[in-house]
């Protein structure tokens, strides 16, 4: 689940970036549109379309990182030791010591 959360994370970015360097500013933007396309979406030309959808994607890229973040802290709390089986061995006797060759002094 949290695989195709961080999916749509990505693509929710990209589209807020492309949908806010679509909207004019004072030095016109990117100037991907003209006069002839703004009465497509009125008189007022595309920027409360624009303006409604900036919101919407970046009121549901919100809602994701809030999502993502939740998984992300549920994972968190379980450890790959939690799964491991430890069962305890027992020896009673105790470990050789280790065979080390006495070389002779000089005299």
């Amino acid at each position: 689940m949290s695989g195709i959360l961080l999916v749509l994370q990505f693509v929710l970015a990209i589209l807020v970036t492309i949908i806010v360097m679509l909207q004019k500013s004072s030095s016109i933007g990117l100037g991907a549109y003209s006069g002839s396309n703004e009465s497509l979406f009125g008189a007022k030309g595309p920027a409360g379309f624009l303006a409604k959808l900036t919101f919407g994607l970046g009121f549901l890229f919100v809602l994701n990182t809030i999502a993502l973040g939740y998984l992300y802290l549920q994972d968190s709390k379980s450890s790959i030791l939690d799964n491991v089986s430890v069962s305890p061995k027992i020896d009673n006797q105790a470990p050789a010591a280790p065979n080390i060759p006495v070389l002779p002094q000089e005299k």
